[in-house]
């Protein structure tokens, strides 16, 4: 099965009921082909002229897709912009800044290719199955960009107080998605680690050289040198530990509720996880309505079974509900929330056809609305495993 074959093949689109009813913002649609959100919002920033911090948007979209998306600039200009891979597309004025939670829902177009014509039937005529019982709703591979190849996430030492590991996981641990550039000035810091005068004098000027520059004076102050570190990075360390979490949370949860017959294995980037086949009556209504809340020191629970829950996922991986916290600085914290257990897909649609690209073989188009905060790459995954050999129950 292949995804991705060409970014027609997966198209986003942002729902919202952002209101234009004037003001200092300009409100634009971005739409973009084989390039990420951030990469596009520093083309708008260099091309305009403007300051990163006066433009907004909702969501991180996908690089390898066409994708739409709303964007807000204080004060920016009432045209369009065309560039090659992105279409920035001027709607109107608004008195505020877009964010997350303007984002109503996310429709998908989505295209599986070089299938064989039984696992195609197969996805086919699983439709109404998902329709009805969804998929469980963990948080997918695209939340934990940050997680580098020891697995260990950044949050973890940093929430323990071991300062100077987590600094070292962010500064010099090698990352799958880090350019060539990065790669370099990692590489010199894990080899000059503690050297750091000339660790220094062996980096190019960057992000990480200022950091290095500060542990030149100041060798022993870990803490204070990651919270030179941008803070929109380190939220970013804390959401990626704290969905881990909760997706470890879930993965129990439905183990308890769910006949291990029906479970299927599905591997995500940070762990092998439980899906289900299908739900019987009673387990419908037992996991459709159910909001799992997003672990954090915050978070108070009355004694039973889901604090049992939560305090055992926890002790395995070495913690307590009330170490879920950050000390230093007090710029970064973890969400305070809840989730649905369940991804419920709606206007869902899965046909078959003759592969345009493979020939001898057949494609299955996808088409389904989303909640904000949903992967449509969950619900894919769900269809992967019912002609992947790797799947077991």
């Amino acid at each position: 099965m292949k995804l991705k074959s060409l970014p027609d093949d997966f198209e986003v689109e942002e729902l919202s009921d952002f209101p234009l009813r004037g003001g200092s913002y300009a409100v634009y649609l971005l739409t973009k082909k084989s390039l990420g959100t951030p990469e596009a919002i520093t083309a708008v920033a260099g091309r305009w002229n403007i300051p990163r911090r006066a433009i907004s948007y909702g969501g991180m979209k996908d690089k390898h897709a066409i994708t739409r998306q709303w964007v807000t600039i204080h004060r920016g200009p009432r045209h369009d912009l065309k560039q090659e891979h992105f279409a920035l597309t001027y709607q109107g004025q608004a008195d505020r800044a877009f964010g997350p939670h303007d984002i109503r829902a996310n429709r998908f177009h989505i295209v599986m290719r070089n299938l064989t014509a039984e696992p195609a039937e197969r996805i086919v005529a699983l439709r109404d199955t998902l329709a009805r019982d969804g998929v469980p709703n963990y948080f997918d591979d695209q939340r934990f960009g940050s997680l580098g190849a020891s697995g260990e996430f950044i949050a973890k030492p940093w929430c323990l107080g071991d300062y100077e590991r987590a600094l070292w996981l962010a500064l010099a641990e090698h990352n799958p998605h880090d350019r060539p550039g990065d790669r370099a000035e990692k590489e010199t810091i894990r080899e000059l680690w503690g050297k750091w005068i000339e660790c220094k004098a062996a980096l190019p000027k960057s992000s990480r050289r200022s950091i290095v520059t500060y542990l030149c004076d100041h060798p022993l102050r870990f803490r204070e040198a990651l919270a030179l570190m941008r803070q929109d990075m380190r939220s970013l360390w804390l959401a990626a530990f704290q969905s881990d979490l909760w997706n470890l949370i879930l993965s129990s949860w439905l183990q308890q509720q769910i006949d291990s017959k029906r479970l299927i294995g599905v591997h995500l980037a940070t762990a092998n996880v439980p899906f289900f086949s299908e739900l019987t009556d009673a387990e419908r209504a037992t996991l459709t309505e159910p909001l799992l809340p997003l672990p954090s020191a915050r978070l108070h629970l009355e004694p039973g079974p889901l604090l049992t829950l939560y305090e055992q996922v926890l002790a395995d991986e070495g913690l307590s509900l009330r170490e879920l916290r950050v000390k230093y600085p007090r710029d970064a914290f973890f969400s305070k929330g809840e989730r649905s257990a369940l991804l419920l897909p709606r206007e869902l649609r899965i046909h078959s056809a003759d592969d345009d690209l493979y020939s001898g073989r057949q494609r299955v188009t996808l088409q389904f609305v989303l909640p904000r905060g949903c992967y449509a790459t969950i619900l894919v995954k769900r269809l992967m495993a019912v002609v992947s050999d790797t799947a077991t129950p």
